[in-house]
């Protein structure tokens, strides 16, 4: 049995849906008569309905819910549409507001609002309009915090891209290699793996050019230069800890060189299964990528990763090489034209296919990468200059699953 306000169509409803759930109709009934052309609303007799409806009418801004039904409760129906609608501003409707009822509804369903039964027309009212408001608040909230932290992050990949180019174009493909495998193992939450793996290298902007140079070129570091690099992963772990919602993100980062049976870097008692499951990951991917680069594939590859004991969850290592039998993913693809283009001529997302160097053979970017706005105008800077090598071999950006959105 379903009570229906004010259709979504209905030009005068200008605010969210609300859901009532309540097991006696009298009362669903009674709020139809007061409330209808105030509110957009559906009225539902049973947690059970209510679920069904939030899957395919969903989502609403708040759900007005009563304690005592048979079957599912309101504390139980009201911790499952948080569920699958967290964004719902939850609201109880009770007879027996006793203390562990309140504090079971707090705690479990994150209620808003407690409404006694009989509620009045005008408390119900306030109440409602404070719920929709609330709702409102929160959206508000997330879309700036979205917002900014979207911005940090294109901040971020801009600012690698520039000072480290190598470092974000090995990032990209740690981040495609992530997401496959995160997929494979129905890992989550993937945006957060795929974040963690394209900022894997973020600390390298801090890192002296030099030190970069002779580490892209296999030259010998000094003992103060290695002891540098060695810091990258705490350095990306400062960067990233104090930007909202990403400290799971740092704390990947920081750990990505961890090996599996607590040796390695950070120096600390964190070991197995408590390393994050993304460091974990990033640790197998990277070192089995520069296996790749020095010509060792396929079964040599596992058998030489895994004949480092105590370097790799070894799981995981046996689900990477299930997943990716034969290589790691690349962005580039033998079936795709190449095309021959002048530094005015790029676009973001176009895949680098031969190094882009100057006249003076100074690689600038490497094969593999993936082309940002920031990358471009720098390219174009030495274009301006005479210095940049053209033309430039690169391809069409491929077709991209979505990435999960930062949740």
């Amino acid at each position: 049995m379903k009570f229906a306000g004010r259709r979504a169509d209905d030009p005068a409803v200008t605010k969210g849906k609300i859901l009532f759930v309540d097991d006696d109709p009298n009362l669903l009934a009674a709020l139809s008569r007061n409330l209808r052309g105030q509110f957009l609303f559906d009225a539902v007799l049973s947690g059970a309905e209510a679920l069904q409806l939030l899957q395919t009418q969903g989502p609403y801004a708040v759900a007005l819910v009563d304690m005592r039904m048979p079957g599912m409760d309101g504390i139980e129906a009201i911790e499952k549409i948080r569920q699958l609608s967290p964004h719902t501003v939850c609201m109880m409707l009770t007879g027996n507001a006793d203390q562990q009822t309140a504090v079971d509804a707090v705690n479990r369903g994150q209620v808003f609002r407690f409404l006694n039964k009989p509620a009045p027309p005008e408390v119900l009212v306030l109440a409602l309009e404070a719920g929709l408001e609330r709702h409102e608040r929160l959206r508000i909230e997330r879309e700036l915090l979205e917002n900014t932290l979207a911005g940090s992050i294109k901040m971020l990949t801009d600012v690698l891209g520039l000072s480290a180019p190598d470092a974000l174009g090995r990032g990209q493909r740690l981040r495609d290699c992530v997401a496959k495998l995160a997929r494979h193992l129905k890992a989550e939450p993937i945006w957060e793996l795929e974040l963690a793996a394209l900022l894997s290298g973020i600390g390298c902007s801090a890192v002296p050019y030099s030190i970069l140079h002779k580490t892209a070129a296999g030259e010998p570091l000094l003992i103060g230069e290695a002891a540098i690099l060695r810091r990258v992963p705490q350095i990306g772990h400062d960067l990233l800890a104090d930007i909202p919602r990403l400290a799971g993100v740092a704390d990947i980062v920081l750990y990505q060189q961890k090996h599996f049976d607590g040796s390695g870097f950070p120096v600390d008692s964190v070991s197995g299964a408590s390393i994050p499951i993304g460091a974990r990951l990033l640790k197998i991917l990277q070192d089995r990528l520069e296996l790749e680069a020095d010509g060792i594939v396929k079964q040599r590859a596992f058998e030489t990763m895994r004949s480092r004991v105590g370097a790799y969850d070894p799981d995981l290592l046996t689900q990477c090489f299930v997943c990716f039998d034969a290589f790691l993913a690349n962005a580039i693809l033998v079936d795709r034209p190449v095309l021959n283009l002048k530094a005015g001529q790029l676009a973001p997302g176009h895949v680098v296919v031969s190094d882009i160097t100057t006249r003076d053979g100074l690689t600038l970017v490497s094969a593999g990468y993936r082309l940002t706005a920031a990358t471009i105008q720098r390219l174009g800077n030495f274009a301006e200059l005479g210095e940049l090598k053209e033309p430039l071999l690169v391809q069409e950006a491929p077709s991209e699953e979505p990435r999960s959105a930062v949740a």
